[in-house]
């Protein structure tokens, strides 16, 4: 059975994401053109851009809501392992290379950027069902997996890992008020 998007999912059910459907897409051009299909951006999880976007609407909003404090973590929360993990920590890394290049070029950040961390909740309500054995043997099991992301993404094991495992979206609203002190 194939997948797309939110809801329910059966216990032995295969989601694909868009990774697999551009490569269909590509494979599918291909054998009507008989050309590579080119593009000029991916946009979506796993990559950056889709977090870069979402970190400035998040900011858009809190100076709307006249909120003056800078926000220096975004807590990205996910059912998806390859996708919504992968891309939150995609982008953690992001921030963390961001943040380095500034230091060595002794550039100052303002206050107002200063986003730090995007830490990756994971839950356990959709694609991703928790087993007590699973998170022990989480990095063996994903590198004997197919990676069914796109290309122009190398996978790497490290980043399925997700920061935090909680049984539901209630659990990772609650985990990211206490780790903001606002709870």
């Amino acid at each position: 059975m194939l997948v797309a998007g939110q809801g329910p999912v059966e216990e032995n059910a295969l989601k694909f994401g868009h990774g697999t459907f551009l490569l269909c897409l590509e494979n599918i051009y291909k054998k009507v053109t008989g050309r590579e299909l080119k593009y000029e951006a991916l946009i979506g999880k796993p990559s950056t851009v889709t977090y870069r976007y979402a970190e400035y609407l998040i900011k858009e909003q809190a100076e709307k809501q006249g909120w003056k404090s800078p926000i220096r973590r975004l807590y990205a929360v996910g059912d998806n392992p390859m996708s919504d993990v992968y891309g939150a920590n995609l982008y953690n890394n992001y921030l963390k290379s961001a943040h380095q290049n500034q230091v060595q070029a002794g550039v100052k950040r303002s206050p107002q950027a200063a986003m730090e961390s995007c830490e990756s909740i994971l839950v356990c309500t959709g694609v991703y069902r928790h087993d007590a054995d699973v998170p022990s043997k989480m990095k063996e099991c994903t590198r004997e997996t197919v990676f069914h992301g796109h290309r122009d993404f190398c996978f790497d094991p490290s980043l399925v890992e997700a920061s935090y495992i909680v049984p539901d979206v209630n659990d990772a609203v609650q985990l990211a008020f206490k780790k903001e002190n606002w709870s």
